[in-house]
């Protein structure tokens, strides 16, 4: 008797024991939507439920183009309320005057939907279906090339508008897997570890993807920024009482961190000085606070920025909406 209980007891703790393991593997995990993605050149993510509580961005009306008025107006989903979670990978195109451009995305949406208004509507815009994993592709025309979107489960939605499918497909066989914690690109294999515990967006890879004009130099607002183009980051906003935002350049070495570092700071003191020396009409008192509170060291091969976002210049961020991928347009606005 006595050795069934042992056994009984053992058993129980083996099992707790198991399922403290499985907890403590997920909580350190990336986020499902962030290990659907397919291999990338680039990661970014968001959890706009924190980022909707303390900007209050669904209380917001925001004003959309027509095109995708008409999507919201056919399927219910309105981003700003809607949407919980998104997870892009940045797809690097080798001819940047394609009809991607420099850039195409691979998506996953998290929020709440109306599975069958949503289907209903891609059945009406899509010029071919594709199954593929029990699922089904709308295969969507736009502007020169062709949108995929997949309904995941009744709380997720898949977008590629790769040149192939085989991004999609990826997303798809991913997701047959997605219970495994630690599933996904290498991208986030390999960096994932860097992002701060309670990080409410982040981003991870090279940030010459979407920045880098034709001649490669890096460019924000029409200013060159001293970065190479293959730079990889980790960046992030967290909250601590303030909304901190967070840049770790992974150097090749020392002396190229130190560089980086240096030329950011002599680029943060000639900003700071011009918004100092603009009329006091035109400064703004939101973009004087952060570049104040803007900071860079170098530890070893990395350069790190940290800075504090003013509520008020993030609601601004946060403000434009968040589409899912384009406004799908309907056949007949495709072939106008």
């Amino acid at each position: 008797m006595h050795r069934r209980t042992r056994l009984t007891i053992a058993i129980v703790a083996l099992f707790l024991f198991l399922l403290g393991g499985a907890i403590y593997l997920r909580k350190k995990a990336p986020p499902e939507a962030a290990r659907l993605l397919p291999e990338s050149d680039g990661i970014v993510y968001l959890n706009l439920r924190p980022l909707r509580a303390a900007t209050h961005l669904d209380k917001h009306p925001v004003q959309h183009d027509p095109d995708y008025q008409q999507f919201i107006d056919a399927t219910g989903i309105q981003p700003e309320r809607d949407l919980d979670e998104a997870a892009f990978a940045l797809h690097r195109m080798p001819d940047p005057k394609g009809p991607n451009g420099p850039v195409a995305f691979s998506e996953v949406f998290v929020g709440h939907f109306d599975g069958r208004r949503l289907a209903h509507y891609l059945e009406g815009v899509a010029g071919s279906t594709e199954s593929y994993a029990d699922h089904e592709i709308y295969n969507i025309p736009n502007d020169g090339r062709t949108v995929r979107v997949s309904l995941l489960g009744y709380d997720m939605v898949a977008v590629s508008n790769t040149p192939t499918s085989e991004q999609m497909h990826s997303i798809l066989d991913r997701y047959r897997t997605a219970a495994l914690p630690f599933t996904g690109s290498s991208l986030l294999a390999a960096h994932y570890a860097d992002v701060p515990l309670l990080s409410l967006a982040w981003g991870i890879g090279q940030i010459g993807l979407p920045l880098s004009d034709e001649g490669g130099n890096l460019k924000v607002m029409g200013m060159s920024l001293p970065l190479t183009q293959d730079a990889t980051f980790v960046a992030s906003l967290s909250w601590t009482g303030k909304t901190r935002l967070r840049v770790e350049e992974i150097a090749a070495n020392d002396a190229a961190a130190k560089a980086s570092a240096d030329s950011i700071n002599a680029l943060l003191t000639f900003v700071r000085n011009a918004e100092d020396g603009a009329p006091a009409g035109n400064a703004d008192a939101d973009t004087k606070a952060l570049l104040a509170s803007a900071h860079i060291e170098q530890h070893k091969n990395l350069a790190i920025l940290t800075a504090t976002i003013p509520s008020d210049l993030l609601q601004k961020l946060v403000s434009t909406p968040v589409d899912l991928q384009e406004a799908p347009k309907t056949r007949e606005q495709s072939e106008k």
